[in-house]
């Protein structure tokens, strides 16, 4: 099981960013563009957020699934001089957690506005923030926090 949370996780990581992405480029361009909100539009804000709930409940599925997790918290006073401990125990999961509630809010907020143009700037604002902070929080193989291989 472990494995296979392994990879689900890692590949979904590349729908979110991808959708986030695109969902991003949508919103600049519409709004910049004066662009009408079209239902691509709201149906690349809905699935841009559903994507990132899935990858939430895969995340915290293997966060309590992992053994790097529970060496973690059992052996705290051990791993806490490891940062790759740190960055998986305490860092990684509250980072996306934070930028999984803000896609959640920009997507709602998105969706209530009475403009097109309010809706594509809540949307481009919101999940522009989140995709910052996911990619801090990415353990890419080259970031300085903890890396790991691009699929797993």
């Amino acid at each position: 099981m472990y494995q296979t949370l392994t990879f689900l996780h890692s590949f979904t990581r590349w729908l979110v960013l991808i959708s986030l992405i695109y969902a991003v480029y949508r919103s600049f361009k519409g709004y910049f563009l004066n662009r009408k909100f079209t239902e691509t539009d709201n149906t690349v804000r809905h699935w841009t957020a559903t994507i990132a709930h899935l990858q939430l409940v895969l995340g915290m599925i293997f966060y309590f699934k992992s053994p790097v997790i529970q060496y973690f918290w059992q052996h705290f006073n051990e791993a806490k001089e490891s940062f790759d401990h740190i960055f998986f125990g305490l860092i990684h999961i509250p980072m996306m957690f934070t930028a999984i509630m803000i896609v959640t809010i920009g997507s709602a907020l998105a969706k209530r506005k009475l403009s097109d143009k309010e809706k594509f700037r809540t949307m481009g604002i919101w999940f522009s923030t989140a995709l910052i902070i996911i990619f801090l929080a990415i353990p890419w193989p080259f970031s300085p926090f903890s890396n790991r291989p691009y699929f797993r």
